[in-house]
């Protein structure tokens, strides 16, 4: 299986700072493995919090990661309608531009 090329920003920084980068990769391990959610659900979960902190690079990133695992586009953009009366509908429609970035054909 070939391994996914990081954003180059995340691979800087782990170069930078070669224990900081290992411990965030533990932290991640650590805390998808804390609990009973399916790997679907981590990633819609995640797709919803970086949603909410409007993050284009972490949308993308968790999206491509979903549908990599079989998660549909409707359950996606189900998971960022839901943010709407908490975040507002502004940051939900640019996450559902981020994700068609990745789901719409040109």
């Amino acid at each position: 299986m070939e391994k996914k090329k990081l954003p180059k920003n995340y691979q800087n920084i782990r170069i930078r700072y070669e224990e900081y980068g290992q411990a965030l990769s533990q932290l991640g391990m650590a805390v998808k493995n804390a609990g009973p959610l399916d790997e679907k659900t981590v990633q819609l979960i995640q797709i919803a919090a970086a949603t909410a902190i409007k993050s284009e690079g972490s949308v993308h990133s968790h999206t491509r990661r979903a549908l990599e695992l079989g998660v549909t586009p409707d359950e996606i953009y189900h998971s960022i309608l839901l943010l709407t009366s908490i975040i507002g509908f502004p940051s939900v429609a640019a996450a559902i531009s981020w994700v068609d970035d990745l789901t719409l054909e040109d």
